[in-house]
C-alpha cells in the first residue's frame, strides 16, 4: 500500500535499479545489454514489477483488459504473470513461423534490418482490450508492429508496459498517442 502523494510504481523502480546488470560489448562492441536475469530470479522484486506492469492494465482495482500481449522472447516471461495478476489471457506474438496455425503478420524495419511477427488468427477476440508488455522499447517497432496484429484480429491496444525505455531512441514516433508506462528510462 502506498501513502497518498507517493509513486506506486517506487517498489518495481528500486527492484530494477538494484537487480538489472549491465553488461559491456554484449551482444556486440560498443552496446550495453541490460541483464534482467537476476531479477527474474528475486521474488520480491519480479512481484513489484508485476505489480507494476499491471497497473497499465487497471482502472482503480478493476482490470481493464481482456488479453496481455507479450511480444518474443522475453516479453513473454513478463506478459503471463501480468495476464495472471489482471485475471487475463495471455497471447504469445513470435517470430515468423513459430505459431502453429493460421497467422497473422506484420513485418517491420530493426535498426539492423527487418523482421516479421505473427498472431494466431483466433488469439484475439473483435472488441478485445489488449495490454502490450515487453521487456523493453528502443525504436517501437515490435510494439507497433505488435498493435497491427492486434487490430488485425478486431481488438484494440489500451496501452504497453514495459520494463525499461531507451531515451535516446524515438520509441514516441512510432507509437503516438498509445498509453505507455515504462518503469526505468536509459
Amino acid at each position: 500500500m502506498t501513502s497518498p502523494g507517493e509513486d506506486p510504481l517506487a517498489p518495481a523502480r528500486d527492484a530494477l535499479a538494484r537487480l538489472i546488470l549491465d553488461v559491456a560489448d554484449y551482444p556486440e562492441p560498443g552496446v550495453v545489454f541490460k541483464d534482467i536475469t537476476p531479477l527474474l530470479a528475486d521474488h520480491d522484486g519480479l512481484s513489484a514489477v508485476v505489480a507494476a506492469l499491471a497497473s497499465a492494465g487497471r482502472s482503480g482495482a478493476d482490470s481493464v483488459v481482456d488479453k496481455v500481449v507479450g511480444m518474443e522472447a522475453r516479453g513473454f516471461i513478463l506478459a503471463a504473470p501480468v495476464a495472471l495478476s489482471l485475471g487475463a489471457g495471455f497471447v504469445p506474438v513470435r517470430k515468423e513461423g513459430k505459431l502453429p496455425r493460421e497467422t497473422h503478420g506484420v513485418s517491420y524495419s530493426l535498426e539492423y534490418g527487418e523482421a516479421t511477427l505473427e498472431i494466431h488468427r483466433d488469439a484475439i477476440a473483435p472488441g478485445d482490450r489488449v495490454l502490450l508488455v515487453d521487456d523493453v522499447l528502443a525504436t517501437g517497432g515490435t510494439a507497433r508492429a505488435t498493435q497491427q496484429l492486434v487490430e488485425q484480429c478486431g481488438g484494440s491496444v489500451v496501452g504497453v508496459a514495459v520494463l525499461m525505455d531507451l531515451s535516446f531512441l524515438p520509441w514516441r514516433e512510432a507509437l503516438g498517442e498509445l498509453p505507455v508506462t515504462t518503469l526505468m528510462t536509459v
